[in-house]
Formats: C-alpha cells, structure tokens, sequence
C-alpha cells in the first residue's frame, strides 16, 4: 500500500473521447446479443416517438389559425373537431408509446446486465493464474464488473439520441425553411455547452481513473477493519484506528478531487448555459419580430415558436447525449479490453485427449520456473517422474518449489524451461480442459463454498452432484460423513455465515469436506497439498490410513510437513533451492542421513 495514492493524470483528453467512441459498435454488439428482438421493437418505437411532437406541433398550429379565424367572424374549418381529436389522440399515443418504450428499456436493461456479466464471469475463467497475480489487472478486472452493469446509462443514451437526433432534425428542417438563421442561432447557442460537457466529462473519466487503485485500497481497507476473519486480531492488535485512520486519508484525498471538478464544472458550466440560453432568445425574437412585421400568421408564430422550443431543447439534449455516450464509451475501456485479454496457458482445446489409463505417468525433464513480473527462479533444472500407480510425497521448508510443483503438473503455469511429459507427450499437447478432468487436487488454501454440504462435494465433478450415493461415498472417504451426520439439514445443510440458516464450521471440519470433494473426482492423478494443516492427530492418521487404501493403483502427489504422514509414501522427494536434492523410502533416506534425516529427527525431537 505504498504505492503513489493517485497516478499521474492521463494525457490528450480529446484524442482520448475520439478514440473510445471505437468502443461503441462492440458494445452496439453486446447489446444486440443479449436481445435483438427487444433492440429492434425499441429502435422502431422511439422512431414513432420521435415524429410525433413534430405531427402534435402541426395539428396545433392549425386548430389555433382556426380558433383565430372564428374570432375574427370567419367560420371554423369543416375538419376543426378532428384536428381537436386528432391532437388528443397523437398525445394519448405519444404517453403510451413512451410507457412502451420504458418498458422495453427496462427488458434489455435486464437481458444486458445478465448477458455481459456471465461474459466477463466467463472470460475470467478462462484467464490463468499468470494473469490472477498482476495487480494492474485486479484495477482492470475491477472497472470491468463494474462497467458490465454499471453502463447501463449508455444504453439508455444510445436510444435517446436516436430519438432526439429524429426530432431535430424534423423540426430544424422546418426553422431552415422560414429562415436558416434560427438554425444557426440556436447551433451557436448550443454547441460552446456541447463543448464544455465533454470537456468535463472527460475530466470525470480521468479523475476515476486514477482513484481506482485507492479505492481498491479503501474497499480492502473496510473489508478488513469489518470482516469475520479479521475481527480477532483488529480487536487485539489494536487496528481500529489504524485502518480507519488510512480510510480517512484515502477518502479525503479523494473527496478534495470530486469537490475540485465538481466546483469547476459549476463556474464554467454556469457560464456556458448563459451563452446557450441568448442563443434560444436570439431566435426567439427574431420569429416575434417577423411576426409584427406580418410576415407569420398566428398558426405559423405559434409553431415556429414551438419548433425552437422543441429544436433547441432537442439539439441541447442531442450534443449532451452524445457527450455522455463519449463519457460512457471512455469507461466501457477496460470492459472491452478485458474481453480482448488471452491466457498466458494456451487451453489446447483441440488437443490429445488424456489416455484413459495412464501407462507410463507424469515426469519433470530440466523444468525451470520463473513467476511472472519476478526474476526468482523457484524451480532450476527440475527433474522427477511420477510413475503409474505410484504415492510420491513433496518436502522441503516453505518456499523451495512444492506448490510450484502441482501448479505445474496440473497446468496452471507452464515451465519457464524444460518439458512436462505425460506418458512421454509433452502437457502442453494435451487438451487443458480434458487434463483436469483427470486430476483431483485439493490446496491447502482450499474454498469453503458458502452453499450446501451436498453442493460443496459434489463441486468436485458437478456432474455427479446430484448422485447421492456417489456424494455419500466420497464423504465416508474423508470422514466428512461425520461432519455431516452432526447437521441439521444433512446434505441439504446450508454451509458458511453468507446466507440465512448457515452454520460454521471448524477448519478441520471444512478440510473433511475439501477432501471430500477431491475424493468425488475419482482421478487418475490425486493431488493433496497440505491437506490435513487443520486437522488433530488423530484425525490426520484416520484420513491417511483410508488416503493408503484409496489411492491404491492411482498417482498420488502429496505435500506436508507432517513426517508422520509423508513416511506413507512410495517415494520421498526432499526438494530445496528448487531443486531435488534427495530422493527415496523413509527408510532409504533415512539410511542415507541427509537432509531428510535431519529434519525428521528434528520433528520426532518435539514430541519426546
């Protein structure tokens, strides 16, 4: 959190709006996607819309010349009680076409908030965990949620500009025809408004921009000081003040920002609605002055003045619309080039499928590995085969390249150097998709899904969830059978504090349920890191005597800094520096009395 608390600010505000106007037809293309019928019966409708005040202002004129007449002792027009009636009809039209129109808007406000964030939910999961560790793309993940239902307002613009670009132009065609000088004040009056409202549109853009990190600073900042997990040590420790104090100063930094723009958009805005109110005026007086001059008669006066009304207010909305849209397309940035990311990890989608009976098993050939953004090499000139039907277990002290290991082998990253084979085909050929489908893995850093203990095992292979008997055996080979027979709702138990009726469990209990989940997939690979870290002793022994059983004829990839569970495995890999450094039996590398020795002796020391 050391970062600057705002970046510098972004450079060529007008290139910047030209170039996000590209953003429009991808996201005229989202739309279309998520309900063409709804978009067309919109479009068609607003077009309607449009016309009428036009059609409305006409009818008027004329009933009003009419009323002017009788007055003067001339007879009223034989269709005088029609026009009264049609005027009414057009406006009861134009009310329920409106009512419509809100309708529809709201139809594919909700089509277009449901079909763009399953898209960006499902462009995150392709995106690998290169991708995940970038803090860059955390801002950019996060103005991407945000903009996927948060951009509803340029939907909504893009109809409306349709609606008014069709009134203006109606009713400025009719002021070009009794003087194209009205056309021309009120383009005057309107268009230094125009461009403030992009000028600070744009301002706005820029400015959220640059708060986006420090309001994911804030965001954390109130997570942590107000979170369940935190509560303890906040209250301990003393933090309240601390991440409060923190949250204020980011806050204020960020209050003085918005009250800055804020104030300048009055002043300037203030003075530009001036110029654009004489523009109104300048053409107002004019179509009074040729009206004393006898050159309109009531009827024409009436619906010049009507036609700059509606003209003006229309070209006003017209350049505002088009501003917002600007504004809007500038925020829907990072939403699209989100959608644009690719995977670091190519899926291989059409490659080799996994043999459905491994023959020769998993082997590391000099793999070397680098984490991205980083110049530490975690594994160097790696090399260790994983054989069928064979029980390996990963030690070492933390941060020597285990995890990195079943990172690896399960193709969240690729090696920097060297080859990943499978039954001598390098990973990289087979289908990424396929290649988990035959892997079971559980982390020590394992989810616990805030749904129901039925739904928290069978996430493992979702398409046996529903096969109670299926979930029931795998629960029985974690002993998560005995978490669940102490529930009240059994299966149907809602897990976690989230929601209504859920209950918590301890993390040993939470782990049965994890392993639970691993043991549903029925893998050929069975990868468990850490996985009995918050599990009692005797606990740990239950679940690695069955762990013995069940992983018979099957690779198991194990990794703990229990010797008593790692003295289980059919090999032992000592890993260190990234490297292996020492491989065999318990009883072999204790023979040996290397590096293994010394650390198991140092442990078996603690519990005489």
């Amino acid at each position: 959190m050391n970062e600057p608390l705002l970046p510098a600010k972004a450079q060529s505000p007008w290139l910047e709006r030209l170039r996000a106007l590209r953003n429009v037809p991808p996201v005229l293309h989202i739309l279309w996607e998520s309900g063409p019928w709804v978009v067309t019966w919109g479009l068609i409708l607003r077009v309607f819309v449009a016309v009428l005040p036009f059609g409305i202002a006409k009818v008027a004129a004329t009933i009003l010349n009419g009323i002017a007449n009788a007055l003067h002792g001339q007879n009223l027009p034989g269709n005088f009680w029609v026009l009264v009636a049609t005027e009414v009809g057009l406006n009861v039209a134009l009310g329920l076409l409106m009512r419509v129109i809100d309708y529809t808007d709201a139809l594919l406000a909700n089509r277009y908030t449901q079909h763009v964030s399953v898209r960006v939910m499902d462009q995150a999961a392709r995106l690998d965990l290169t991708t995940y560790e970038d803090p860059v793309f955390y801002d950019r993940l996060e103005r991407a949620r945000v903009q996927a239902t948060d951009r509803l307002v340029l939907i909504q613009q893009l109809g409306r500009l349709v609606q008014q670009v069709i009134t203006t132009l109606t009713f400025s065609v009719a002021l070009a025809w009794a003087s194209p000088w009205l056309v021309l004040l009120l383009a005057l009056g309107v268009l230094p408004s125009f461009v403030g409202e992009t000028h600070f549109a744009f301002l706005g853009y820029a400015k959220n921009f640059r708060q986006t990190p420090a309001k994911r600073q804030m965001d954390y900042l109130r997570q942590v000081a107000g979170s369940r997990e935190g509560a303890k040590e906040v209250k301990l420790f003393g933090l309240h003040r601390f991440f409060t104090d923190r949250f204020k100063a980011l806050a204020s930094q960020i209050y003085r920002e918005d009250v800055t723009l804020a104030r300048s958009k009055l002043l300037m805005g203030g003075l530009l609605g001036v110029v654009s109110t004489l523009g109104y005026y300048g053409a107002y007086v004019y179509v009074v002055w040729r009206a004393l001059a006898g050159q309109y008669d009531i009827g024409q006066f009436a619906f010049l003045t009507a036609a700059i009304q509606q003209a003006s207010s229309n070209l006003q909305q017209v350049f505002s619309t088009a501003s917002g849209i600007a504004d809007q397309a500038l925020f829907l940035t990072d939403l699209l080039a989100f959608f644009e990311m690719k995977s670091i990890v190519d899926p291989n989608p059409g490659g080799r499928r996994i043999p459905e009976s491994i023959v020769e098993g998993f082997e590391f050939r000099n793999v070397s590995f680098a984490y991205p953004g980083t110049t530490r090499t975690v594994l160097k000139n790696f090399n260790m085969k994983l054989r069928r039907g064979e029980r390996i277990a990963l030690i070492g002290e933390n941060g020597q390249g285990k995890t990195t290991v079943v990172k690896l082998i399960t193709r969240l990253y690729d090696p920097t150097e060297g080859q990943i084979l499978l039954d001598g085909v390098d990973l990289r050929e087979y289908s990424l998709e396929d290649l988990h489908r035959h892997i079971g893995v559980i982390f020590q850093d394992f989810v616990r899904f805030e749904m129901t203990a039925r739904e928290n095992i069978g996430i493992g292979r979702i398409e046996h969830m529903n096969n109670q008997p299926e979930v029931e055996s795998a629960a029985h080979k974690s002993l998560a059978d005995t978490v669940v027979a102490k529930l009240a709702g059994g299966y149907d138990q809602m897990l976690g504090r989230r929601f209504e009726g859920g209950v918590e469990l301890s993390g040993g209990e939470w782990q049965k349920i994890a392993l639970a989940r691993a043991y549903l997939r029925d893998a050929q690979l069975l990868i468990l890191d850490e996985p009995t870290a918050a599990l009692d002793a005797r606990s740990e022994l239950e679940v690695f005597e069955r762990f013995a059983e069940l992983t018979e004829g099957k690779m198991a990839l194990l990794i703990s800094h229990r010797f008593s569970t790692v003295r289980m495995a059919d090999r032992i890999v000592v890993l260190s520096g990234g490297r292996l450094i020492e491989e065999g039996n318990h009883q072999q590398l204790m023979a040996a009395g290397g590096v293994y020795a010394g650390m198991f002796e140092m442990q078996a020391a603690s519990y005489r």
